[in-house]
Order: structure tokens, then C-alpha cells, then sequence
């Protein structure tokens, strides 16, 4: 039986920081890093892709805000832009594997699947808005439109700028988890919870329904590698290797044990809207029965390498 791999792509890592966000630019992006992945990964994987949206869904909602603004079109809820977002990406993800399976000789099918993920609507993390989305601006674009869109800014950890925030409660279940397991062990290519999944809840009459939230999608997709009984898991992203300062100089670490990944996180030594819910997400599938999961740092520029950092039991 083929290995099952959940390999998680971030939202920066398909937009990069300092690009306008063009579909051309997202485009070229998207192919690379499959391009990557199916060098990686061998042809006797069998795997899902769980996408972000961070860039993307920020975007969505400055252009509702903008056509509610000009052309008076109602604006749409944070929920609805995130399953906006999860079409367009999983259309391009799709795509350009489309466009790179016939290069390697691979003949698997390609789905997209738009994702619902049951939260708690009591999460503290709707006190507390932590998760960065949309493009970086300076302070005092940050401060103009927190004004104008009631929305909260923080500044971004690495000094690029300042981002809106908004909250992100833990994903409980993954819908239709089953299916996707079965779509993806029957080999075919599965793209779903994009953006970490359309956060939904059940009211008191036990209705779904939608609730603004972006939910992190190295949690979901480390809940679902759990779930699936995943043999490994990937991250990518355009963040920078994890370091750390030894005899006065930073090191950087190629493989990280649970019990060290625990220790930098009580430390604090990842920011929330960074590497912290990426390594919370590793741990949590190691702990949870899996081998290792495997972090793809993408560099700048092209001419920089791409690092890996390993978390391992």
C-alpha cells in the first residue's frame, strides 16, 4: 500500500512577501512549489493537500470592502471569503498539477474539495484575535484602515510591516475527513481544507453555520493527518529555518525532538502568527502516532536554497 502524506502549503508560500498579489505572480508560485513536491514526494505517495489563505482572504476582503464601499455590493462575512479563497487556490493548485503530472510520467486524478471544520464558538481565540491575513502595510496605513474596516493590525514579528488580524479557534472535526481519506488512498490527489477549512459551528437548534474566523491550517492539517493515520506530513512555507543562539551565534537546526519543539514553545520563542502554530501543529501529529513531520522552508529568491527542519520523535 502506497504511504499517505498531508502536506501543508502556506499561504505566504504561494504569495510571497513584497509581491502585489497578481494571478500571474500566484500562478508562477503555485507551480514551483508543486513542481518541488512531486520532486519530493515519490511516485508511491499517496497525498492531500491542505492549503492557506492568509494573503488571499485579506485581499477578498478589501475588495468586498471596497465594492461595498463604491458600488454599494453587500459585503460578504469572513467564512464566505475563506470558501472564496478555497475555490480560487484549489483551482490553481489543480491546475498546475495538471499542467506537471505528465512531466513525471504520473497519471493521478486531481480533486477540490471545499472544506468545512466544526470550532467551538466559545474558543478564547474569539476574545483575542492572533492570525495574520492580507497584505503588509505601513503603521500608519495599518492605523487608517483599522479606523475604516474596525479591524485590528499587528505588527509582524520579522519587522515587514503591519498585518489585520483576526481570530483563529482550533479546528475539533474536519468534515467529510472519511471522504477525503478514501478519495486519497484510492490514489488520487485530494486539495482540501484550504485555509484551514470554512470554520463552522452548531447553533442551539443544531444548525451549522458559518462564524468569522480564519482557522490556521498547520493546526487543521495536523488534526487531520492525525485523523487519517497519515505516514508523514509536510510543511512548506516561506518563513525563515528555526535557529537558535549557541556560544553567541545562531545555529540553525536540521532535526528538533517533541520534548525540544515543547521547550522553544514554552519559551516563546516562535511568534503566534509565525512558526508557533506550525511547530504546535508537528507536535501534535508526532504525539498522536506520527513519525516526523518535515518543514520546507522557501528562500527569498531563487538563488537561495530551500532548507528542510526535521521534528521527529
Amino acid at each position: 500500500m502506497n504511504k499517505l502524506a498531508v502536506v501543508a502549503l502556506g499561504g505566504n508560500a504561494l504569495l510571497r512577501a513584497g509581491q502585489e498579489g497578481t494571478f500571474e505572480e500566484q500562478q508562477e508560485n503555485v507551480y514551483s512549489t508543486c513542481k518541488y513536491l512531486l520532486d519530493l514526494i515519490t511516485p508511491e505517495h499517496n497525498f492531500i493537500m491542505v492549503h492557506g489563505n492568509g494573503p488571499q482572504v485579506g485581499n477578498i476582503l478589501l475588495q468586498n470592502h471596497a465594492g461595498a464601499k463604491v458600488h454599494g455590493i453587500p459585503e460578504m462575512p469572513l467564512d464566505v471569503c475563506g470558501a472564496y479563497s478555497q475555490g480560487f487556490i484549489g483551482y490553481l493548485i489543480e491546475q498546475q498539477l495538471r499542467n506537471i503530472l505528465p512531466t513525471k510520467d504520473l497519471e493521478r486524478g486531481v480533486v477540490n474539495l471545499i472544506t468545512q471544520v466544526l470550532v467551538d464558538k466559545n474558543d478564547d481565540a474569539f476574545k483575542k484575535p492572533t492570525k495574520p491575513i492580507g497584505p503588509y502595510y505601513t503603521k500608519e496605513e495599518a492605523e487608517k484602515l483599522a479606523v475604516a474596516t474596525n479591524s485590528v493590525f499587528k505588527k509582524d514579528p520579522d519587522g515587514i510591516g503591519w498585518r489585520k488580524v483576526v481570530p483563529s479557534p482550533l479546528p475539533i472535526e474536519i468534515g467529510n475527513s472519511k471522504v477525503i481519506e478514501k478519495i486519497a488512498r484510492d490514489g488520487h490527489i485530494v486539495i482540501a481544507a484550504g485555509g484551514g477549512g470554512i470554520p463552522v459551528y452548531y447553533d442551539d437548534s443544531k444548525q451549522l453555520k458559518g462564524i468569522d474566523a480564519v482557522i490556521d491550517k498547520d493546526h487543521t492539517s495536523a488534526l487531520l493527518a492525525s485523523q487519517i493515520k497519515a505516514d508523514e506530513f509536510y510543511i512548506f512555507t516561506d518563513l525563515k529555518p528555526i535557529v537558535v543562539e549557541v556560544d553567541g551565534k545562531e545555529k540553525r537546526l536540521e532535526t528538533i525532538t517533541v520534548a525540544d519543539a515543547n521547550k522553544y514553545l514554552d519559551e516563546g520563542r516562535f511568534s503566534a502568527g509565525g512558526m508557533a502554530p506550525k511547530v504546535k501543529g508537528a507536535v501534535t501529529f508526532i504525539e498522536n502516532g506520527g513519525s516526523e513531520c518535515i518543514f520546507i522552508h522557501f528562500p527569498d529568491s531563487d538563488n537561495d536554497p530551500i532548507y528542510q527542519t526535521r521534528i521527529v520523535r
